[in-house]
């Protein structure tokens, strides 16, 4: 997201600037690590929202939903059935894992007009999940227009551990890429201590490589923001288009007996 600021107006007149919050393209498995005794049926959300804030935001039917794994590539958007996730216009499927396997879920969003920005907003967005201890494939690209690879395993994650990743636009590592990084607050009991801290903004290295240690379990988005190189028409005239490379990651706390 381009960093836009809304101006507040307070007693006695003064203005000042604070950070918008971010955009993020959201794919939530209820399950990132399928063991034997587990459901085998993944439920997932996907959905364009503030994950912080739990501000949602209406998506149109994605053009494109898919899952990869062990080099095969299945068409979900069949499968895709309109729900609501904060309250707006979200989508769910429910994906039987059949095999044993690393499992890549994606999707491609229809572009979403974002008047704030004045342009208009792409975000690729994946997430890995795993099933019965298969633990190959997690690192594969999927062959989005732009994706994050991930250099740590995109699972098996404690809160706290260092995960990194590559930037990659149009299948091209792009050097120091602004990363967004935000914590789905789903039961609203995170408190940041300034609007500064909802997202924390990172740069990758001249290699694309990016890294973020998780401070506490859940749910983390990473996105990486660029401009693409094409523009789409709003009333006539072009637009600037917002292309992100979003990935979801679980990190969890051990457990003490």
């Amino acid at each position: 997201m381009k960093k836009v600021f809304a101006l507040v107006v307070f007693t006695g007149c003064f203005l000042f600037a604070v950070p918008a919050v971010a955009h993020f393209g959201m794919i939530i498995p209820s399950d990132s690590m399928v063991m034997a005794d587990d459901s085998r049926a993944i439920e997932l959300d996907l959905s364009f929202s503030h994950p912080f804030e739990i501000i949602g935001m209406d998506m149109e039917k994605p053009r494109h939903f898919m899952v990869f794994e062990n080099g095969r590539k299945t068409d979900l958007k069949p499968a895709l059935a309109a729900s609501a996730v904060m309250g707006h216009t979200a989508w769910k499927a429910s994906y039987a894992v059949k095999r044993p396997g690393v499992y890549v879920f994606a999707m491609e969003p229809e572009p979403y007009w974002e008047p704030m920005e004045d342009c208009f907003i792409v975000h690729y967005t994946k997430t890995v999940v795993t099933a019965f201890g298969i633990d190959e494939g997690w690192d594969a690209e999927a062959g989005l227009k732009t994706e994050i690879i991930p250099l740590s395993k995109p699972y098996g994650l404690y809160s706290g551990n260092l995960f990194q990743g590559i930037v990659k636009l149009d299948g091209q590592p792009v050097p120091y890429a602004e990363v967004e990084v935000e914590y789905y607050n789903k039961d609203k009991k995170a408190q940041a201590p300034t609007d500064y801290m909802i997202a924390q903004t990172i740069r990758a290295d001249g290699n694309g490589v990016f890294s973020y240690a998780a401070p506490k379990a859940g749910w983390w988005g990473f996105a990486a923001l660029n401009t693409a190189d094409y523009q789409l028409e709003k009333d006539g005239e072009k637009k600037d288009v917002e292309l992100g490379a979003v990935i979801w990651v679980q990190f969890l706390d051990w457990i003490e007996k």
